[in-house]
């Protein structure tokens, strides 16, 4: 889930900082450009680990700040592919459902990803498990299912999910664009980061539809014991 980065920079220590170590400097100055800031093919950067090659600092004409040449490693959230984790249900579209760890909320399960057969319930806003239907069945004939039978995945329960894919995007400010003297349309700026994950295997989806079956293991395997 965590990964560690190496990156190289160009840090200025202000003066006011001379009274302080170098390297605690330069790690505050790093963490203040990185903390909490997308990089594209690195993740969501959480803080600097450690430095592994400090230069010699140097002063510009005309700012007194001290500037060094820095190599770093940065402590950086980006799972894996194929890794399991486990999240919240922050939201329920008709084609997705979104979920958050508490500091990343941009982790999508879209329809294709979840059990089968699911349907998504306008009345409930969220999304249901039918593990006895026909595969067949259509949506139509899920939204006419008894209640008691569905297995909701309900706004703010604990999911496991499995890493299918990350996506970076780099959607840059801009002026409107025109086309023949007409304004084009301007697409909503995505998610500067999101993953992508699935609930299709056996033991993903929420954590209480799996409890009694480990429970039932549990039980077995202690009276083969």
């Amino acid at each position: 889930m965590f990964n560690l980065a190496i990156l190289k920079d160009t840090v200025g220590v202000h003066p006011s900082n001379f009274g302080i170590a170098p390297d605690t400097a330069l790690i505050a100055e790093l963490n203040k450009k990185y903390a909490n800031r997308i990089l594209h093919d690195v993740g969501l950067c959480m803080c600097v680990f450690d430095l592994t090659q400090v230069g010699e600092g140097k002063v510009r004409y005309g700012d007194g700040i001290l500037y060094y040449k820095v190599v770093f490693r940065l402590v950086a959230f980006r799972p894996f592919r194929s890794e399991v984790i486990l999240a919240k249900v922050k939201s329920s579209a008709e084609d997705v459902i979104r979920l958050s760890i508490g500091f990343f909320d941009d982790i999508y399960v879209p329809t294709i990803y979840l059990p089968h057969p699911s349907a998504f319930d306008p009345n409930e806003r969220a999304f249901f498990w039918l593990p006895e239907a026909a595969e067949e069945e259509g949506h139509v004939e899920l939204l006419d299912s008894d209640k008691d039978t569905r297995m909701y995945i309900d706004t703010g329960e604990i999911v496991r999910v499995r890493v299918e894919s990350d996506e970076f995007f780099d959607d840059e400010p801009g002026p409107p664009q025109v086309t023949e003297g007409i304004q084009v349309k301007k697409e909503p700026r995505r998610s500067p980061y999101r993953i992508v994950c699935s609930m299709v295997e056996q033991g993903l989806g929420n954590t209480s539809w799996w409890e009694n079956s480990q429970a039932l293991e549990d039980d077995a395997a202690m009276e083969e014991g």
